[in-house]
């Protein structure tokens, strides 16, 4: 076997390249150093990334980080984008959700200030502010658990319910008058009490409280419709007092009018009949005048025409007036004429008719 070296310079000595020129590798110890190289860089990179990474903060829409120094708040990053912090464990962070939140009160047995009981539901739309110090008191009040604060929440809003419905009727709430219902009062007067306790106590900003549901227990209710009943029948009662009141005066009023109307009917008959009357014995006078045989036999046969009817059964002597005409003719009504003055005549005629 030829050694290495002697190989090496057979090589060189007919021409040939030199392998250690080109290849490291070929150098003892060369490959070791260079994966050792590589291996350095790459770790290097990998614990400069980790560093870098652990250092910044992503801050999101709509919620804050706090950054803590071995578990005590230090500072509160509420602005969007990245931040720098120091590596765990020297500082870490917890993230707040700033968004907006509704809670709800449930079903709440309230009195109101009439004495009535009724039942009440009532919605809260709450949000944690952007306030570093509001934020710090909402992590140690809620400990960053926004459901506990919504347990929290609805305990204080079935205290605030029972206290603003003790300001408030029945007939504030649910009124069939529009500008009798205050139940826009209610509500403002239930979110002032509220924000108060909940910003104190838990840092919590309240944007909204509104009546979800409101009914009335069974009993309420009876004692309601009964009210109701009563008040209805008041209004009809009224109005039936009001409607007779009207009727009466309409009614004396027509009465009123028809005697004015009838007296004056009355008067003016009177006197058209008195003037007929004057007329007729002018009218009777002149026929009188002109021919007293057919007067006295007309006004005889229009006598007895009045008084004689289909079952007339009379007695009389055939002379008597007026039944002398029927008998003995006009000769006798003649004679009996003649021997009336003309004033007489008009007289009789007038008795007659």
């Amino acid at each position: 076997m030829m050694p290495q070296g002697t190989a090496d310079r057979d090589r060189r000595d007919q021409g040939g390249p030199d392998p250690d020129e080109f290849d490291i590798t070929a150098r003892p110890g060369g490959s070791v150093m260079l994966g050792r190289i590589i291996r350095i860089g790459l770790a290097g990179i990998i614990v400069l990334g980790a560093i870098a990474v652990s250092c910044l903060v992503m801050v999101g829409a709509g919620q804050a980080v706090v950054v803590t120094a071995f578990g005590d708040p230090v500072r509160v990053l509420t602005e969007p984008g990245l931040a720098w912090k120091a590596p765990a464990p020297i500082e870490g962070t917890i993230q707040v959700d700033l968004r907006l939140r509704t809670t709800s009160s449930g079903l709440q047995d309230v009195g109101t200030r009439d004495g009535l009981r009724i039942l009440i539901q009532a919605y809260v739309a709450w949000q944690v502010p952007d306030d570093p110090a509001r934020i710090r008191q909402f992590l140690r009040a809620a400990r960053n658990n926004p459901d506990e604060a919504a347990r929290q929440l609805r305990s204080l809003v079935g205290s605030a319910l029972q206290v603003t419905a003790s300001h408030f009727d029945l007939t504030d709430l649910v009124n069939t008058d529009p500008a009798k219902a205050q139940l826009s009062a209610f509500e403002q007067r239930l979110q002032d009490d509220l924000a108060r306790q909940v910003l104190d106590i838990y840092g919590v900003t309240i944007r909204q409280v509104g009546v979800e549901r409101l009914s009335l227990p069974a009993e309420t209710l009876a004692a309601t419709v009964a009210r109701m009943r009563t008040e209805r029948e008041t209004v009809a009662a009224q109005r039936t007092a009001e409607g007779l009141r009207i009727a009466a005066e309409i009614r004396s009023d027509a009465a009123r009018d028809a005697r004015i109307t009838g007296a004056q009917a009355k008067t003016e008959a009177a006197a058209i009949e008195a003037q007929s009357r004057q007329q007729a014995a002018a009218i009777y006078a002149k026929a009188y005048d002109l021919d007293p045989q057919l007067y006295t036999l007309v006004r005889s046969l229009d006598a007895i025409n009045a008084i004689v009817g289909t079952r007339t059964r009379m007695i009389l002597r055939t002379d008597a007036a007026p039944f002398q005409a029927l008998v003995q003719g006009p000769s006798a009504l003649e004679s009996e004429a003649g021997s009336l003055p003309s004033s007489a005549a008009a007289a009789a005629a007038e008795a007659a008719r």
